[in-house]
């Protein structure tokens, strides 16, 4: 092999070195970094592009995908502590004809973060007819989707603007009272017995704990490696006081039970997807809905934990799919008659 040839494969083996380095070495020393570049990545191979909404002094961060047409748009709204980009998992199953959009709530990612601003489900809910004016999402009525406490805003959303929306889709929705307690609220209430409050589960502070934190979300056990643990938690620790403060306020008196207080005012056709086995938010809260919301459509899905969106991506974003495809045919059929 002459000095030309070795050269050339030295250059080549030198170049591929480079990238499979950096992976490994972000992989041990950066885990978090590698889980900002994998959502940036992931983003842009569904075609979600990230904007930005301002109103007054006040910014929403925001991602989406399509243009308003014929069929309704869609407004997702994510959980406690998440983000926008917790909806990819779904979006991948979505038509990418179908307007998507995905705002991170108030105070989390790149929303505006202020110690005045008003928590409260009312609060947030407030905040996010806010938003729909300012990007004039309710130009026309949209279907609006949101998981847990995204569940509880998007319920007090539809009884508070019902002029905005066309329909509802609540994906185990907190504020919702229940005679059977999830093993989420008795480890609440153990920690309040033994004044140790400030360990909440859905707020992990070592890899250990968010290790706990995903058994207590899911059904399906993931298997993470210890150093993507390390890095989820590193990506959450400097927002911790945040969701503390959040928390007791979303528990609090006035937050508390708002869907069940606003659930009757809602018009909607209405859709309740809940995982059988939540262990957070016990699948009683479906049968409650069920019988307070005239035209409510439930689905409980076997072998399924809180975390829905991540556990059955495919099965979610089907089911919507078929929710907004009945009512379209029922419409079709009213305008017939």
């Amino acid at each position: 092999m002459d000095l030309d040839m070795l050269n050339m494969f030295v250059i080549a083996g030198g170049t591929l070195a480079i990238p499979i380095l950096a992976f490994v070495a972000s992989f041990l020393l950066w885990p978090s970094a590698l889980i900002r570049i994998y959502y940036w990545y992931w983003r842009r191979a569904l075609g979600m592009q990230v904007r930005y909404a301002n109103y007054d002094d006040y910014q929403f961060c925001y991602s989406y995908r399509g243009r308003p047409g014929y069929r309704p748009s869609i407004l997702m709204l994510h959980g406690f502590s998440a983000h926008k980009d917790m909806w990819l998992s779904i979006v991948k199953f979505l038509p990418k004809n179908l307007h998507l959009v995905c705002v991170d709530m108030p105070g989390h990612e790149g929303t505006t973060r202020s110690d005045l601003d008003d928590y409260s489900i009312s609060g947030q809910a407030k905040r996010i007819h806010q938003f729909v004016e300012c990007i004039k999402l309710n130009r026309k009525p949209f279907h609006l989707v949101g998981t847990s406490m995204g569940g509880n805003v998007a319920g007090v959303y539809a009884a508070q603007y019902p002029e905005d929306i066309c329909s509802l889709t609540l994906i185990c929705p907190a504020g919702l009272p229940s005679t059977t307690d999830s093993k989420f609220i008795k480890q609440l209430r153990e920690l309040q017995e033994s004044k140790c409050i400030d360990r909440i589960p859905l707020i992990p502070s070592t890899p250990e704990e968010m290790a706990d934190m995903l058994k207590l979300c899911s059904y399906v056990r993931f298997k993470v490696p210890q150093q993507i643990l390390q890095g989820l938690v590193d990506v959450r620790i400097p927002h911790n006081e945040f969701y503390r403060k959040l928390f007791l306020e979303i528990v609090d008196e006035k937050s508390r039970h708002s869907l069940h207080e606003n659930m009757s005012k809602i018009k909607a056709p209405t859709q309740v997807i809940w995982g059988k086995q939540d262990q957070v938010l016990d699948v009683s809260g479906a049968s409650v809905l069920a019988s307070a919301i005239p035209d409510c459509h439930v689905y409980i899905l076997e072998n399924c934990g809180h975390s829905v969106v991540v556990e059955r991506p495919r099965k979610t974003a089907n089911l919507i799919l078929e929710f907004l495809a009945l009512l379209h045919s029922i419409d079709n059929n009213k305008k017939q008659a």
